[in-house]
Parts: C-alpha cells; structure tokens; sequence
C-alpha cells in the first residue's frame, strides 16, 4: 500500500478545495473543520507588525490544535492562507460587491498567496511549511469583471481573492509562479515529502 494504516491522517479544514486536491492525490484521510476567529487573530497580528508568513502558521497551528485536542493520535494538517498585494492583507470577500473591490484592486498587480501548512501529533508541531505563489491578474475591464462575478456569484464568497483557478477565475491572470496546489490553498508536494520522510506514505 502506499499509505500506512496509521496514523490516521486528519485535515482541519472545511476548504473543498484542500479536500479535492488530497483525494486526488490518494490520500486518505477525515475532515474535521475547527472555528476559529481568524479576524481577530488577523487584526491583532497586523496591529503587532507581524510578518503575514508568521500569521499565517499560527492560524494553521490554531486549527490543527483544536481537531488534535480531541485526537491526540491522528496526524492533524492544518492550513491557512493569506493574501498580500502592495502590503495589504485580503481576507475572504463577504459579498459579491466586496469582491468586485478586491479584484478591482488585485488587476494588473502582483500579489502572494502566503499559504501555511502546519502538522501536529500528540498534541505537538511536527512540522510546518509555507509556500509562497505569485499571481500577476491582467488588467481587465469592468465589464469583464461584472461578467466573471455573476458567473462564479456561488462561489467567491469562499475565496480569498474572490478567485478560484479550478474555474472561471484562470481568465483573469496573465502569470502564475508557483504550485497549482498551493494556490488552492495546501503546498502538496511539500505535504509528501514530509509524510514520506516519516513513513505515513511509502518511498
């Protein structure tokens, strides 16, 4: 088999996207989302002068501690993702003229997806990894803009960036650096590499 039976693998996380992309890479693993004021944890971050990288980690070990709490013996993955264009920090839009704002304000700019991942077994950080995605949005109209919005109005809400590459959202970008699984929100290959070297996964 290419897995072991143990431990088992737990994603803290209700993100589909995470979820589809270690499905299809054959993993098996639970789901168990953990709530927890990322706002909050984001704002006082920002506040401190903190570097987004380490914000990043610490609401990913947040997650992954709340579902590890209660299964001391899983490998608990958790993930977080931020995105930073000219020093700004983006959260998830919370309608549909939110988004309309941040990507106006994401065209014909860079930006970085700083996307953590953090690991924790019997209660304690095994390990972690942030992977850093640069994507360049083309400067698209507004009419673009509108039509992309009331085609994707079901999903951007869940986005940060009010994107998703997995659909309509690819036509907005000119360039991409980075792993495609990163930017949907879980370094994947870091992720193997790590269950490799401590033989959740066969070498």
């Amino acid at each position: 088999m290419l897995q072991s039976a143990t431990p088992r693998l737990i994603l803290a996380s209700a993100s589909s996207a995470r979820r589809a992309v270690l499905s299809a890479a054959g993993l098996a693993f639970d789901v168990q989302a953990a709530a927890i004021d990322e706002a909050a944890i984001k704002q006082s971050g920002q506040a401190e002068g903190a570097a987004p990288a380490d914000v990043a980690i610490l609401l990913a070990e947040l997650k992954a501690e709340r579902i590890a709490r209660r299964n001391p013996e899983a490998l608990v993955i958790g993930c977080d993702q931020l995105l930073v264009c000219d020093g700004i920090w983006f959260d998830k839009p919370t309608d549909p003229a939110d988004a309309a704002r941040h990507l106006k304000h994401l065209r014909g700019r860079t930006h970085e997806l700083i996307t953590a991942i953090v690991c924790l077994r019997h209660g304690q950080r095994i390990w972690h990894h942030v992977a850093r995605p640069r994507l360049t949005m083309r400067n698209v109209s507004d009419s673009v803009l509108e039509t992309y919005l009331a085609a994707e109005a079901d999903h951007i809400t869940a986005c940060v960036g009010a994107y998703r590459l997995e659909g309509l959202g690819i036509h907005l970008f000119e360039r991409i650096e980075g792993e495609h699984a990163a930017i949907l929100g879980i370094p994947l290959l870091a992720l193997l590499g790590f269950l490799r070297q401590h033989q959740v996964l066969a070498t």
